[in-house]
């Protein structure tokens, strides 16, 4: 025997939804079962890095028990600041700048305001609402999914790895306005754009929080466009640009390391970048990047073979006048050693003599 009941679901005053709600005089020992598996997983054995897995529980629940992953995509969405704080961006920065300039809206604080609505009539403003309709079904019609390609990571996603190697060498802070991870979420860049000729390359990569990547193009100049003849540079009379491979010790995209022909300890490496450029501070930031991939690990390496190894030196020469002999920017890796000179302090500030003690 069983009846039914009409069960409305509130919470803090609103109606989430209502539903029929059959029961039996002696509850289902399956629904019990379902009951438990849930009420157990959510309050015992439900592990949790972010809010999505009750979010989404949530959502199956009021949506009796199905949701597409569009409106679970939607749920997740009301509760991360970080994008609304992105449009929020986009509206002052962007388009309330515009239309500011144009005259068609006021802001007060952080108010907008059409001057002299009030003076609009019903069937006006009905009348405009319609043209800004039918001007954004226009839009969307003319330039379809492209509108979004900037704010879509699955153009070319990034694995799971890359992003946490890029986050964890940026020390999980913007590297351009230095923010931490904890206070605002951190997205993976291009630093050269995909659409200029950017690579798909860890090198390539930054971490930027949505506010400084959503605000890049307003910020950065930089014209791109020649980047990718630039990275090819090669001189054809330079010792460095013509490197032969069997000398390569470890090498990326835009990098590569060889041992010294002439080492000041055993082990002494340089770190080339592969373009041609005479002068280390025209270095770009890929660059950068895959020089210290490459110091890293010659430095993990060298460890790993020789235990004698207690230190290093590194050094630029930047300039005929500071010893540079190869006009192609290199950097050198010294190891060394406990007792390998009979006073170390000072280190490079040696390299003019009588200024390595200081103390």
């Amino acid at each position: 025997m069983s009846n039914t009941s009409q069960f409305t679901l509130s919470y803090s005053n609103k109606i989430l939804f209502t539903f029929n709600l059959r029961t039996k005089t002696t509850p289902s020992t399956l629904n019990q079962m379902n009951y438990q598996q849930l009420k157990t997983f959510l309050t015992e054995k439900m592990k949790m890095s972010h809010i999505y897995q009750p979010v989404m529980i949530k959502k199956l629940l009021e949506k009796k028990g199905t949701a597409t992953d569009i409106e679970i995509a939607e749920e997740l969405l009301k509760f991360d600041p970080s994008q609304l704080e992105y449009y929020q961006n986009i509206t002052n920065n962007m388009v309330g700048r515009v239309l500011k300039n144009h005259k068609i809206v006021e802001k007060n604080n952080k108010n907008y305001s059409l001057p002299n609505f009030n003076n609009l009539l019903p069937e006006q403003i009905i009348e405009l609402i319609h043209t800004c309709e039918t001007k954004i079904d226009d839009y969307i019609k003319k330039r379809g999914d492209a509108i979004w390609s900037h704010r879509r990571t699955n153009r070319n996603p990034v694995s799971g790895t890359i992003r946490y190697e890029v986050l964890k060498r940026a020390g999980f802070r913007c590297e351009l306005c230095g923010i931490s991870a904890d206070e605002k979420a951190l997205e993976v860049d291009h630093i050269t754009p995909k659409n200029l000729g950017g690579e798909d390359n860890i090198n390539n990569y930054q971490a930027l929080c949505y506010s400084c990547n959503a605000t890049k193009r307003d910020r950065d100049d930089t014209d791109f466009r020649e980047l990718k003849h630039l990275y090819n540079c090669r001189d054809s009379n330079c010792l460095f640009c013509n490197m032969e491979n069997d000398r390569l010790v470890q090498e990326n995209n835009l990098s590569y390391s060889v041992k010294d022909k002439f080492p000041v300890t055993d082990g002494h490496s340089l770190i080339i970048p592969k373009r041609h450029f005479p002068d280390y501070f025209e270095i770009t930031q890929p660059e950068l990047n895959a020089v210290n991939q490459i110091i890293l690990l010659v430095k993990k390496t060298l460890i790993s073979k020789d235990s004698s190894i207690t230190g290093f030196n590194m050094g630029i020469n930047s300039g005929s006048d500071a010893g540079q002999t190869i006009m192609h920017t290199h950097i050198h890796l010294i190891p060394r050693r406990k007792n390998d000179i009979e006073q170390p302090i000072g280190g490079i500030r040696n390299l003019i003599p009588g200024k390595g003690n200081y103390v």
